[in-house]
């Protein structure tokens, strides 16, 4: 299967250089997953978008800020947590940051809050873990709108897990890792070059992922040809 990019200004699609594939597979981890206990909260403005700077979702608003803590400088977003709360449960997807929330904390949209409470409480106590998102067809590349090739900014969208690195080959064939800035985009102060790139992506889980032929798409989405696989339930 080609690559495929396409802008976000309404121009058609490209399709471009053969991709590759998954190279290694996930360490699953052993034990169960991490309980964090906090306090849930909800801002009326939420929408999709934030700090986060994905797009904005109207259709789907099972959103949460992180808190600061476990933002981890943008290493949150994109992912998804299995939140209870006193009346019910339900998956978000973390696209924003709450930098006055403490540990454990998450700052819900309105009717994702409502799941777990009425709106009235305001304020509520929550246990959540991360869990897989329930994605379908492969990551997507972004290019940031004003890349070019001395300054590359790159953020991975449709991600399974959390996105633990990002590398790109460069013109001497050794691979070279890119910063995550607490924006969410992996950033090449001195640029990649101006492409076509190869890709390598590594999940939380320790599997990787790799794609060639990757256009310099600026404000544009390059989909890749995989997805990382799942672990089983431990």
């Amino acid at each position: 299967m080609a690559l495929s990019c396409s802008s976000a200004k309404n121009t058609p699609a490209a399709t471009h250089a053969e991709a590759g594939t998954s190279v290694t597979g996930p360490t699953c981890p052993s034990a169960a997953a991490t309980v964090h206990t906090g306090d849930g909260t909800y801002y009326t403005f939420a929408d999709g978008s934030g700090n986060c700077m994905f797009p904005a979702t109207p259709s789907d608003l099972d959103i949460g800020a992180m808190n600061q803590t476990d933002y981890a400088g943008s290493a949150a977003c994109g992912m998804c947590a299995q939140v209870t709360g006193p009346d019910g449960a339900l998956t978000i997807r973390i696209v924003d940051r709450c930098p006055e929330c403490q540990p454990g904390d998450i700052d819900f949209s309105p009717s994702a809050f409502a799941k777990l409470a009425a709106l009235s409480l305001g304020r509520i106590p929550i246990q959540w873990t991360f869990v897989p998102c329930a994605v379908s067809g492969p990551i997507v590349y972004h290019f940031k709108d004003g890349s070019n090739q001395w300054w590359t900014a790159v953020q991975i969208r449709n991600h399974r897990f959390g996105i633990a690195g990002f590398e790109y080959l460069d013109g001497t064939g050794q691979w070279q890792s890119v910063p995550r800035l607490d924006y969410n985009y992996f950033v090449a102060a001195s640029g990649m070059g101006p492409g076509p790139y190869t890709f390598r992506v590594t999940d939380v889980n320790g599997a990787t992922l790799e794609d060639s032929g990757v256009a310099l798409t600026p404000d544009g989405d390059c989909v890749g040809t995989n997805q990382f696989p799942d672990c089983p339930s431990t």
